[in-house]
C-alpha cells in the first residue's frame, strides 16, 4: 500500500500535460507569459508545493525517530523554495506589466494588490487558531496574541504571504518616487537585497524572519520586473538561439542544484549552531548559491513554457484557487500528520501516505472553494471580461 505513492510521479505529468500542445517547429508560445498560462502554472505548481510539505511530514531526513519515515515524496523535500521561486518571477513580471499598462495604475494600489493577499493570511490565521485550541494545544495570552497577528505563524506556510505584500510595497514605494523606469527599477532591486542582508543578518527562530526559506527565492521578484522591462530584446534573442538555451539549461540544472547543495553543506545558513565566528558570511555565501539556482530553475521553465502551450479545466479550476488552496492545505496536513505544529499530537494519522495525500488534497480544494468566495465577497471583486482579461500578460 505503501508503494502506490510512487503513482504521483504519473499523476503530476498527466495533470499537467492532458490538454497541452506542442507549439512546431519554428513556431513558439506566445502566450508563455499570459495571464492565463501563468495561473494554470501556478495551479499545478501549488499542488507541489502540497507534497512538499507532505514531505516534510513522511520522509525528510531529520524526522524523529526515523521509524517514522515512509519513503516516496523524497524528491519533493527541498523542493519548496524552488517551487514558490517561480510564484515571485510571476509577481514581479505582472505588477511591473501592469504598470504599465493600466493609466494610474498606483491608484488604489495597495487596495488591488497588497490588501488580498493581507486578507487571505488573516483568514487562514483565525481558521488555524482555532484549529489549534481544538487540538489542545495550550496559549497564555501573549501567546494568542503572537498568534492571532501572524508575528508568531500560526499557520506554519504563510512566510510567503507575509513577505509579499512588502514586496509589493517596495514595488510602490519606488514607482511613486522615481519618474524614470530603470531608477524605479533600480530601487525597488535595492529593497530587496537590503531585506536579504537583514535575513541573513538573522538566526533561526529570531525576530519574523525566522529561517532561509523567507529569503532564499525572493530575488526572483526584481529578476521578474528586470525581465519584464526588457522582455521585448530578450524574447527574441531567446527564440533565436532556443535550443542551444534549453539544452544549455535543462543540461546545467542538475550540476548547479548538486553545486548548491555542496554550498550549503560546506557554509550553511546554520552556523549559530555552533558558534561559527562567521555566520553571516556563511548565510551569505549559501544565498548565493541558491539565487543562481532558483533563476536557473525559473529559466527552464520558462524555455519549456516557450514551446509548450498547457491548458485544460482542471489547471484552470487550480489557477482560480491557488492563493486559497495554498493557505489553507497546510491545516490538513498538520491534522493528519504525527503530530500538529507546535508538538501536540494530531488528532488523527494517517498511516498511508497516497492517502494522506488525497484526504490533504480534497480537503483543501474544498477548503479553499468557499474561502475564495468570502474574500472576494469581502473585497466586493467582480471578475474582468474577456476584453480586459486579454489586455495583460501575467497580470
Amino acid at each position: 500500500m505503501q508503494q502506490m505513492v510512487y503513482a504521483v510521479y504519473v499523476v503530476l505529468p498527466v495533470i499537467l500535460l492532458w490538454g497541452a500542445r506542442y507549439t512546431g517547429h519554428g513556431k513558439f508560445n506566445d502566450e508563455f507569459l499570459s495571464l492565463e498560462q501563468s495561473k494554470m502554472l501556478q495551479g499545478f505548481l501549488a499542488i507541489c508545493i502540497m507534497l512538499h510539505h507532505i514531505a516534510q511530514k513522511t520522509c525528510a531526513p531529520w524526522m524523529y525517530p526515523p521509524s517514522r519515515i515512509v519513503h516516496g515524496l523524497d524528491i519533493f523535500v527541498p523542493s519548496g523554495y524552488l517551487l514558490v521561486s517561480v510564484f515571485l518571477f510571476f509577481n514581479g513580471y505582472g505588477v511591473y506589466k501592469s504598470f504599465h499598462a493600466k493609466e494610474n495604475y498606483l491608484k488604489g494600489y495597495v487596495k488591488r494588490r497588497i490588501l488580498p493577499v493581507v486578507l487571505a493570511l488573516y483568514t487562514t490565521t483565525f481558521i488555524f487558531f482555532i484549529a489549534r485550541l481544538l487540538v489542545g494545544e495550550k496559549m497564555d495570552a501573549n501567546q494568542v496574541l503572537l498568534y492571532l497577528t501572524s508575528i508568531d505563524l500560526c499557520n506554519p506556510n504563510t512566510w510567503y504571504v507575509i513577505v509579499l505584500p512588502f514586496l509589493y510595497l517596495f514595488f510602490y514605494i519606488s514607482f511613486k518616487t522615481f519618474k524614470k523606469d530603470g531608477l524605479a527599477v533600480l530601487s525597488t532591486t535595492a529593497f530587496v537585497v537590503l531585506y536579504l542582508l537583514l535575513g541573513t543578518s538573522i538566526d533561526h527562530n529570531d525576530f519574523w524572519i525566522r529561517g532561509e526559506w523567507w529569503y532564499n527565492c525572493v530575488f526572483l521578484f526584481p529578476i521578474g520586473i528586470i525581465f519584464a522591462k526588457f522582455e521585448n530584446k530578450i524574447i527574441p534573442h531567446l527564440k533565436k538561439y532556443y535550443w542551444v538555451y534549453l539544452i544549455a539549461a535543462l543540461a546545467a540544472y542538475y550540476p548547479l542544484y548538486r553545486y548548491s547543495d555542496f554550498i550549503c553543506n560546506i557554509f550553511g545558513y546554520y552556523g549559530e549552531n555552533w558558534g561559527a565566528p562567521d555566520t553571516i558570511l556563511r548565510r551569505r555565501i549559501s544565498l548565493l548559491s541558491q539565487i543562481v539556482l532558483t533563476s536557473e530553475f525559473v529559466f527552464c521553465v520558462l524555455l519549456l513554457n516557450m514551446k509548450l502551450k498547457i491548458g485544460n479545466k482542471f489547471l484552470k479550476f487550480m489557477g482560480s484557487i491557488t492563493l486559497e488552496f495554498y493557505l489553507i492545505h497546510g491545516l490538513y496536513v498538520e491534522l493528519f500528520g504525527w503530530q500538529f505544529d507546535g508538538g501536540v499530537p494530531s488528532p488523527y494519522h494517517i498511516k498511508y501516505v497516497i492517502v494522506y495525500v488525497l484526504v490533504v488534497f480534497a480537503l483543501g480544494v474544498a477548503s479553499a472553494v468557499p474561502l475564495k468566495m468570502l474574500h472576494e465577497l469581502i473585497l466586493g471583486k467582480k471578475k474582468a471580461g474577456p476584453a480586459s482579461k486579454k489586455q495583460l500578460k501575467a497580470s
